[in-house]
C-alpha cells in the first residue's frame, strides 16, 4: 500500500494527474524507492534521496545526479546506465511490481529520475534526514 501511494505521490509530481505518462513514471519510482528500501525515514539520518544520489554516485553517476540536484540544466542517463547502477534484483523487483520487462523499468527510470530529483531538490540541495513522502508533499502546488 504504501509503495502505491508513493507512487501516486510521484505521479503527480511528474504530471501525471490526468492518468498519463507521470502516473506509469511515478508507479516505476515508487517500485524503486521500496526495492532500494529507501522509502521510509527511519533513524538512519541521511534520508531517502540522500541514499538513492548515493548509490548512483558510486555507479559513476555523481556528475549526472549532481546536475539533476544542482540549479542548472539536468544531464541525461540512459537506461543502460541505471541497469547498471542498480542491483540485478532491485530491477527485476521493480519490473515484477509495475509490470514491465527490466529493461522497460530502467528506460523508464532513466526517463522520470532526473526530472523527479530535480523537482523535489528546489533549492539545489539535498534536504537530509527527510523522507521521499515528505519532499513530494512538499513541492505539490
Amino acid at each position: 500500500m504504501a509503495g502505491n501511494d508513493l507512487g501516486s505521490l510521484l505521479g503527480s509530481l511528474l504530471g501525471g494527474g490526468q492518468g498519463g505518462a507521470g502516473g506509469g513514471a511515478g508507479n516505476i519510482l515508487g517500485a524503486l524507492l521500496g526495492a532500494l528500501g529507501t522509502s521510509q525515514s527511519d533513524a538512519g539520518g541521511g534520508g531517502a534521496l540522500e541514499g538513492l544520489i548515493g548509490r548512483l554516485a558510486e555507479s559513476g553517476l555523481l556528475e549526472q545526479a549532481q546536475s539533476w540536484v544542482g540549479t542548472g540544466e539536468n544531464q541525461a542517463v540512459s537506461g543502460a546506465q541505471i541497469a547498471r547502477a542498480l542491483p540485478d534484483e532491485t530491477l527485476r523487483q521493480v519490473a515484477e511490481q509495475t509490470g514491465v520487462t527490466t529493461e522497460q523499468a530502467a528506460d523508464e527510470i532513466a526517463r522520470s529520475l532526473p526530472t523527479a530529483v530535480d523537482r523535489l531538490t528546489p533549492s539545489g540541495e539535498v534536504p537530509a534526514g527527510r523522507s521521499i513522502e515528505e519532499l513530494v508533499r512538499e513541492q505539490r502546488l
